[in-house]
Order: structure tokens, then C-alpha cells, then sequence
């Protein structure tokens, strides 16, 4: 008997009992649908967290100031002290002392509170230098950013972030050119941002109001130097590796002190993101093995079936053999039934599962991608459940002889 003679027999064996198949199918479906949309979930969540991360900044180093101790011996956090400076930031600035630095925006921030005619709102008032936008990688949607006349007289104007604008202005006019007043002081909108998505540390990134460093610290009433953040952009991603060694070095050497006595912390948004991914392929690993369980119990559902089929075909089985079939031949046919059940079940579960990648985004907020190389491990998968489980019973019906197979009732 030939191959396509063989897969022809099969396939007429699995067609005779169509509802039998069906269920038999039912838990490889499942399973394979159920594997294919937990890893397309796990690198949805992924590719998201690289999406929203890479909008904050790409080649980004963040250097944030040490702890701070006060007079009864409490220590704050990381953040809490005041040891970066603007001095600082045009060191890292220099060619000649780091390289491998592209850009350096120093920032201040604080919580205020903006007032228009009609509302008000309290958002993340944000001071920077002109080189913010291109460090941040941040768009302007309409009207401009400031200038660096415009810090270095300290002039009242103000960029909005996207989510600021639409709390602080309805309508579809665009507030460039409004006012809004920060603890008294009025401030003209110079800008609006291109909204990003992203968010960091629990907050929009989109909510945000960025005036000149200068008008910031005059708002706060604040003198000194000092500045909450460097973000610091690297040439490239290759080198941002070594744009951190000498930030680190510079530093260190600027303010005296040893590496195990730094004052201050260097992070990179390459952290921020395998911290992240750590995290979601832990939840898809997880998932996933629920889901083959399904998978195991479709293979068991296949041999089950399988050794119900040998039994019902003993006579046919003894007949094959008394006109000249081999052991191998049986074998063969028995295997390429389970073979199509499981395929069969495979190809039905990569379509259930693509439907759900096109639907379940819009019912749970999350996406999903599909990837093509776990579509055909799964396919692939089916196929070898079909033939790892039918191995047994195929055996089976080789091993039956054929005066016992003919005399069975």
C-alpha cells in the first residue's frame, strides 16, 4: 500500500465518524490555542514595554542624586539629596571628558498647580534646557519649544504635555497663545507635545508642563544650582556601555568621593526593560505550561480513541493481514490517522487562536502578537502528539494475528 493509498484510508476512517473526531480533536484545539495566545500575550506585553520605555528616550542614561541624611539621623531615599548640579551636567557635556555623550538635559521637578479663567490643574512642572526635546526624543504637535534666550532671561512661557492641554483647554482651538498662571506668576503656552503613551514611575508622561530651567526655580522659589535629573543620551547603543563608565568616572571625580561612597545613581532604560520582561515571561512560562497540560490531555483523548478504533476494526485488521498486509503497513495506517487527528486539531487551534488575536485586544486592553515561529512549533507539536500517542495502539494492531483477529466478534 502506498503512502497516498494509506493517508486516503486514514483520512476515510476519520470522515466515518465525524463526531467521534471532533472530540477527540477538542483538547489538542484547546491547547494549541490555548499555548499560541499565551506567548502571543507574553510578547505582546513586551514588545509594549520596549514601545513605551523607548518613547521616554532612546540610548537614554538616567543620573538621579543620592540619599540625603538630616540632623536626627533619618536617611531618605535615592532622589532626596541635592548633589547633582548644572555644573554638573555641562561636564558630562564635554567631548573631551565623555565621548561617548551625545546630549545632556538637566531637569528640576516639582508638583504646581496650573490656573486658567475657567479650571485648574496640578501637574509635574518640569524645568529643562532647550536640549530637553531631542534628549527625551519628545515631538512638538503644535506651536514651538523655547529658546535659549528664553532661559537665560528666564521668560514666562511654558510647554504643555498633550493630557496637560486638554484638562487646562476644551475645544478644538489649540491653546497656544493662552495663559496659564503658576502660584500667581501667568505664563504664556508656548507649545503642546506629541502625545506618547508612555508612562514612568506611575505617571503619564503626557501630563507634564515644561517651562525654562531658570523660570522653574523662579516659581519655586528655589536659588541654588542643584537639578533632580541628568538624563544623559548616549551616540549609540553600542556605546552606552561606555558613555556610563565615563559619566560614572567624571562624577566621581567632580564631587571626591570613591565608588562605594557615590552620591548619586546611574541607571539605563536597558534595565528598566529586562526588568520588565523578566517579569512577563515568568507570567507567560507559567501560562504556557497550564495550557500544555490541555495539550497532554488532548494527546491521552487521541490514544484513547485510537486503541477504541483498534478494537471496533479487529475483523478488518485480520482481514488486511490474511490478504497479504504487514505488520508495518498496519502500523502505518493506524499512525497516519492519529497523525491527521492531531494536525487536524492543530491547524482548527491556530485558527481559534488568530481569531482571538484579532478580538482580545479590544476586550482586555492588551496586545497581542502573534509570532510565526510558535505558530508552527505548535502545528508541528499537534503533529507529534498525534503520532507520540497513536505509537501504542498502532503497535497494537501490527501485533494482532490474523486467525485471532478473523474469529473476533
Amino acid at each position: 500500500m502506498s503512502w497516498a493509498e494509506t493517508l486516503a484510508t486514514a483520512w476515510d476512517a476519520v470522515r466515518s465518524h465525524r463526531l467521534r473526531s471532533l472530540l477527540t480533536m477538542l483538547g489538542i484545539v484547546i491547547g494549541i490555542a490555548s499555548v499560541i495566545l499565551t506567548v502571543g500575550l507574553g510578547q505582546g506585553a513586551q514588545d509594549q514595554v520596549k514601545s513605551q520605555i523607548s518613547a521616554l528616550g532612546s540610548n537614554l542614561l538616567i543620573v538621579s542624586p543620592g540619599s540625603s541624611t538630616d540632623s536626627s539621623g533619618v536617611r531618605g531615599g535615592f532622589g532626596s539629596a541635592s548633589t547633582l548640579t548644572l555644573s554638573d551636567a555641562e561636564a558630562l557635556g564635554d567631548d573631551e571628558a565623555a565621548p561617548d555623550v551625545e546630549a545632556v538635559a538637566p531637569v528640576t521637578t516639582s508638583n504646581a498647580q496650573l490656573d486658567t479663567a475657567s479650571t485648574n490643574w496640578t501637574t509635574s512642572l518640569v524645568g529643562a534646557t532647550t536640549t530637553w526635546p531631542d534628549v527625551r526624543k519628545r515631538e512638538i504637535a503644535s506651536g514651538r519649544f523655547f529658546t535659549s534666550e528664553e532661559v537665560a532671561s528666564g521668560a514666562k512661557v511654558v510647554v504643555l504635555g498633550a493630557d496637560t492641554a486638554a484638562e487646562l483647554f476644551t475645544g478644538p482651538a489649540s491653546p497656544v497663545g493662552e495663559t496659564v498662571s503658576v502660584g500667581g506668576t501667568a505664563l504664556t503656552v508656548i507649545g503642546v507635545l506629541e502625545s506618547t503613551g508612555a508612562s514612568s514611575s506611575g505617571s503619564t508622561e503626557d501630563d507634564t508642563a515644561v517651562t525654562p530651567m531658570s523660570t522653574a526655580k523662579a516659581l519655586t522659589g528655589s536659588t541654588s544650582g542643584s537639578v533632580s535629573t541628568v538624563y544623559v543620551e548616549a551616540v549609540s547603543d553600542e556605546a552606552l556601555s561606555a558613555a556610563y563608565q565615563e559619566i560614572n568616572a567624571l562624577l566621581l571625580n567632580l564631587h571626591g568621593v570613591k565608588a562605594d561612597e557615590a552620591d548619586f545613581s546611574i541607571s539605563s532604560q536597558d534595565s528598566l526593560v529586562e526588568t520588565a520582561n523578566a517579569t512577563n515571561k515568568t507570567l507567560t512560562v507559567l501560562l504556557g505550561g497550564i495550557a500544555a497540560i490541555s495539550l497532554l490531555v488532548g494527546g491521552i483523548g487521541v490514544m484513547n480513541i485510537m486503541l477504541v478504533s483498534v478494537t471496533e476494526r479487529i475483523r478488518e485488521i485480520g482481514l488486511r493481514k490474511a490478504l497479504g498486509a504487514t505488520p508495518s503497513v498496519i502500523r502505518r495506517q493506524f499512525l497516519a490517522e492519529a497523525s491527521l487527528l492531531g494536525l487536524a486539531g492543530g491547524v482548527v487551534g491556530i485558527v481559534i487562536a488568530a481569531v482571538g488575536a484579532w478580538g482580545l485586544p479590544g476586550l482586555i486592553d492588551q496586545p497581542v502578537s502573534l509570532s510565526l515561529v510558535a505558530t508552527l512549533a505548535a502545528l508541528v507539536t499537534s503533529l507529534a502528539l498525534g503520532v507520540g500517542f497513536g505509537v501504542y495502539p498502532a503497535s497494537r494492531a501490527a501485533r494482532l494475528t490474523p486467525i485471532d483477529a478473523l474469529r473476533s466478534e
